[in-house]
């Protein structure tokens, strides 16, 4: 079930937040200020951030915060120097001032080979509609309503004795850019969310789980009711934990933690860590690293989807482009800097803020599904591990050693049974993406996304 905008969702009378004509006027000034303060090419970007939330715990408000600001940022090339500079003055007074600072700084700055803004040839003509902004802004008393509906539907599932809190939010963000080689672009979205944790025990015996939903129109949430029932049932399955043994055995991801694999292979991918031979898959490109079913898509040009836009930070047009096809890696994430650094050409995945020069990263990123369900992915196991939250940062990029605290559920004879918790799941990444198959209940949910995945002989480290 989706949520419906509900009567005190109002439509917003800020209509300002959604006009980015003044901060694209400023945009332009400042690039043409740069360029008559001695710069041979300039960019500027225009951030517009705006969030309310509110969070809620047994029935009351305990914090309701708002932010709302627009920053911009000018970034000037002197020969092959440059400096980034920004503020979040958008009166406009000083634009002469700044353009004249960021060029004094550019002039003083090393030489880089491989900095530039994008060849014009590759720069975005086509903006399709991907339905990024809802027009409906909830009011306070909408996510009042989101968080306190979310907690008395957990608080009302058997078994929950406390809650860990409820909130909902909702923000609109956007950016504008333009360059000295004529490039202007801008894009809106809106985002909202609703999340709630429940706690089962008390003391050294308590338990706790979660359930989010978020979404840029509230019509795509899942209702208050299904988010606070689903945390509350997983709190309470969770309940009485046991440790088990050390051994080798499959292990099972399930889609909340499955996308932190899709997460490792992209950023082992991003021409960044490429350029400084800092990733473990540095001399994989066109190699086989996965099964021959095996796809992972980054899609900026999803409808709606969380990450999507049809230009990156320096103008490029962007595209669905399949990372891994067929189990073999076809591409690096680049941005025009790296891209010359390896002698290539950029894929499109600049980001950037107003304080920073462009680096590559993904969008919508989802692995796709596999035919079977989950059920019979785990059929055939007679001892196996369900992963249901995964704690730390254990992965090394470099060497590609993988190794995480994980809590879950255990597997006997192809059924999920027993709550385990405080074990390490450990194996290296490789091996890991050989053996990975994915089942066929794929959402798209996050950013990254993930069908539930089946991975062979990892090694639980347990009492």
């Amino acid at each position: 079930m989706k949520s419906s905008p509900h009567p005190s969702a109002l439509k917003s009378d800020s209509s300002d937040l959604f006009d980015q004509s003044a901060l694209s006027a400023l945009a332009q000034r400042l690039v043409e200020a740069a360029k008559r303060a001695g710069a041979d090419a300039a960019d500027a970007v225009a951030v517009r951030g705006v969030s309310h939330g509110v969070e809620i715990r047994d029935g009351k408000v305990e914090a309701s915060e708002r932010s709302e600001g627009d920053d911009v940022g000018l970034r000037v090339l002197v020969g092959r120097r440059q400096a980034v500079i920004s503020t979040n003055d958008v009166s406009g007074d000083n634009v002469m001032q700044l353009a004249e600072r960021a060029v004094a700084m550019a002039r003083v700055a090393p030489d880089d080979a491989y900095v530039g803004l994008a060849d014009p040839a590759l720069l975005a003509r086509d903006f399709p509609d991907l339905d990024l902004l809802d027009p409906v802004t909830p009011s306070v008393g909408e996510l009042e309503r989101r968080a306190v509906a979310a907690e008395e539907a957990a608080m009302a599932v058997k078994g929950v004795t406390k809650s860990g809190g409820a909130s909902a939010s909702t923000g609109i963000g956007g950016m504008v850019l333009v360059t000295s080689t004529g490039f202007h672009g801008s894009y809106l979205r809106s985002s909202q969310g609703i999340s709630m944790t429940a706690i089962v025990g008390d003391g050294t015996k308590m338990e706790r789980d979660y359930d989010y939903t978020s979404a840029m129109h509230a019509s795509d949430l899942e209702s208050p009711d299904k988010v606070g029932r689903l945390a509350g049932e997983r709190a309470v399955a969770r309940a009485n934990p046991r440790k088990v043994a050390t051994c080798k055995v499959p292990v099972v991801f399930d889609p909340r933690v499955s996308n932190s694999l899709v997460g490792h292979v992209v950023g082992a991918v991003n021409g960044a860590s490429i350029a400084r031979k800092t990733s473990f898959l540095k001399d994989s490109l066109g190699k086989q690293l996965f099964k021959n079913d095996i796809r992972i898509i980054d899609d900026p040009l999803r409808v709606r989807g969380l990450r999507s836009q049809s230009f990156d930070a320096e103008g490029v047009a962007v595209k669905k482009t399949a990372i891994i096809d067929a189990g073999v890696l076809t591409t690096w994430l680049l941005d025009c800097a790296t891209a010359r650094e390896l002698g290539m050409i950029t894929t499109g995945h600049a980001h950037r803020g107003v304080s920073s020069s462009p680096s590559p990263g993904p969008y919508n990123l989802h692995l796709e599904a596999g035919s079977a369900t989950p059920a019979e992915l785990i059929a055939d196991i007679k001892d196996g591990f369900y992963v249901t939250d995964l704690i730390g940062s254990g992965v090394n990029g470099v060497t590609g050693d993988y190794s995480r605290g994980a809590a879950g559920f255990w597997i006997e004879n192809g059924e999920i049974t027993f709550a385990v918790s405080e074990i390490t799941i450990a194996g290296h990444l490789l091996e890991m993406f050989k053996s990975l198959t994915p089942a066929n209940d794929l959402t798209f949910r996050y950013g990254v996304n993930a069908p539930t995945v089946r991975i062979e002989g990892l090694t639980i480290a347990g009492r």
